[in-house]
């Protein structure tokens, strides 16, 4: 059984989110820029993931976006360590 349109576009929307984040990467001004749009890959990653799982009926993959989302929050927090530093 084949995935549902609405499930199709709304991943195929997704990946030309992760182009617009490409794009800011390549052209980021900061730092900090291209932290967001790495931030975006995880969160457009994790979302099209759920769609995967829900739309080829795939339980497992729910698992790895779940993954892919801590592993995305904890690199958010290593960039902004070491970018920033402690100040303590």
């Amino acid at each position: 059984m084949g995935m549902s349109w609405v499930y199709s576009t709304a991943a195929l929307f997704l990946l030309f989110a992760i182009v617009a984040g490409l794009l800011r990467i390549l052209r980021g001004p900061t730092a900090a820029d291209s932290m967001l749009a790495a931030q975006l890959f995880g969160t457009c990653g994790v979302a099209i993931l759920l769609l995967l799982s829900k739309g080829l009926n795939l339980v497992a993959l729910q698992d790895i976006a779940l993954v892919f989302a801590l592993l995305a929050a904890l690199a958010a927090v290593a960039f902004a360590m070491r970018t920033w530093g402690r100040t303590d």
